[in-house]
């Protein structure tokens, strides 16, 4: 079958295109022909030997990607012939999804609603559950002020859409102009913390207050600003170093903010099925919408991952197989 090896850590060219025997399901395992991958930003900083602390990368070489959708086309022993042709997504063990077909666990897969395409669902598998558990964790409320940051990405955009549905002000923060419209599109307030007054913009939105959610998806010196916006009584949710480093939260307890941090959210994610089950029942209700921004073939997924690191990309990125 034809794979994507990581040969060593290093730029996207590291990723090679190439071929590895079929696998074949185990006890209580499932074989998926493969037909989208998830990409995610992590993903990019593992290839390239910095993943976020206190994360531990693989030993190379080996095929990287953990999401997938597509149709089982074997079952392992003792596992229900049943699931035969049933259209699904999951997580493999951590490696191995960056391929043409992939081993997961049968408990581990989710039906996809007959509404959505294959791609939106992948597009939910990782982001989708994710969002409602950070979601759930901020819990903005009506007329209150939520600042997104990474709003035109996948996961951003799907905290962007939550927040509205429960009737919160947002205001989305992008990296480039370019991702503007994708926040406003979306019903919600447009900054871009590519210009250095992004926080008296912000400020400017509000009527001259701060905010009472922050769902801080980029950490580093993008936090750090969005955590001075933050009003007492508030909420400041850490999710993600998409910028390198997270934001350190410390002072912010002795202004009277909630601060939301990893150990909680991994808490939250422990049951990570359920929730990307519920995010697909919410997409096929048409209540939560994946945005693709962009699709590669498999073979380029060193260019997807170039593309995710130049932060040119807007939603969600998929490999197609």
């Amino acid at each position: 079958m034809r794979t994507i090896w990581l040969t060593e850590f290093g730029d996207p060219s590291v990723l090679v295109a190439g071929e590895a025997p079929d696998p074949k399901p185990g006890q209580g395992q499932v074989l998926i022909d493969v037909e989208a991958v998830n990409v995610v930003f992590i993903e990019t900083q593992i290839r390239a030997g910095r993943p976020p602390l206190p994360m531990q990368s693989p030993t190379p070489p080996y095929v990287p990607g953990t999401g997938i959708g597509g149709v089982i086309t074997a079952v392992g022993p003792r596992t229900d012939p049943g699931l035969l042709g049933r259209r699904v997504i999951g997580h493999t063990n951590g490696t191995g999804g960056y391929a043409e077909k992939a081993v997961v666990a049968a408990h581990r897969t989710i039906p996809i609603p007959a509404e959505l395409s294959t791609a939106d669902a992948v597009a939910l598998l990782t982001d989708g559950s994710a969002a409602l558990a950070m979601s759930g964790l901020g819990a903005p409320k009506p007329d209150e002020w939520v600042l997104v940051e990474a709003a035109a990405g996948g996961l951003g955009g799907l905290l962007v859409q939550l927040a509205l549905n429960a009737g919160a002000k947002v205001i989305g923060a992008v990296g480039s102009e370019a991702k503007l419209q994708a926040v406003r599109d979306a019903g919600a307030q447009a900054v871009t913390y590519a210009r250095p007054d992004w926080t008296e913009r912000v400020r400017t939105l509000t009527g001259g207050a701060g905010v009472d959610v922050v769902f801080d998806c980029v950490g580093g010196e993008t936090g750090t600003a969005a955590a001075s916006m933050v009003d007492a009584g508030g909420r400041f949710v850490l999710t993600g170093a998409a910028g390198g480093v997270f934001t350190d939260t410390r002072a912010l307890a002795a202004r009277g903010v909630t601060v939301i941090g990893l150990q909680q959210l991994m808490g939250a994610l422990g049951n990570q099925h359920a929730l990307a089950a519920t995010a697909l029942k919410e997409a096929a209700a048409g209540r939560l919408r994946p945005v693709i921004g962009q699709t590669f073939p498999l073979e380029r997924a060193a260019d997807a991952h170039a593309a995710m690191e130049s932060r040119s990309t807007i939603g969600k990125t998929l490999l197609i197989v």
